[in-house]
């Protein structure tokens, strides 16, 4: 298993703020990568794939919204644990995305620092990463 210092999340959100809460969250434990939109975390991912093991996005962004970026992104980038972060509720796209292994899991704003960590765990060990 990777130690958690070497896990590197990309976490995609359209608010700043957002951004700079989830950064602040979990620096101390995975190295943060942001992008404030999925074309941009399609970049990232890009520039990153060989580090970024986990990513996490929001669900409703403007013009690619969660589902569509981690659908793009995954068709590329197989080896990563996919989680939808949202302050809205539970949904079909979300259903569909979970059914189908496209995400591991979603969880709901404000997020909580212990359930996220959790499921990140859980995912890397199916991952074997």
């Amino acid at each position: 298993m990777t130690d958690k210092k070497e896990i590197t999340v990309l976490y995609v959100d359209d608010e700043e703020l957002n951004l700079f809460l989830f950064e602040k969250s979990f620096e101390s434990v995975y190295k943060v990568v942001t992008a404030l939109s999925g074309t941009e975390g399609l970049e990232k991912l890009e520039n990153h794939h060989d580090e970024i093991i986990v990513v996490i996005s929001d669900m409703r962004m403007p013009s690619m919204n969660g589902i569509e970026f981690i659908t793009k992104a995954k068709s590329k980038f197989k080896n990563i644990a996919y989680f939808i972060l949202t302050a809205f509720d539970y949904n079909e796209q979300i259903e569909d995305a979970l059914e189908n292994k496209l995400i591991h899991r979603f969880f709901t704003k404000p997020f909580d620092i212990t359930e996220i960590q959790q499921a990140v765990d859980e995912a890397l060990t199916e991952l074997d990463v």
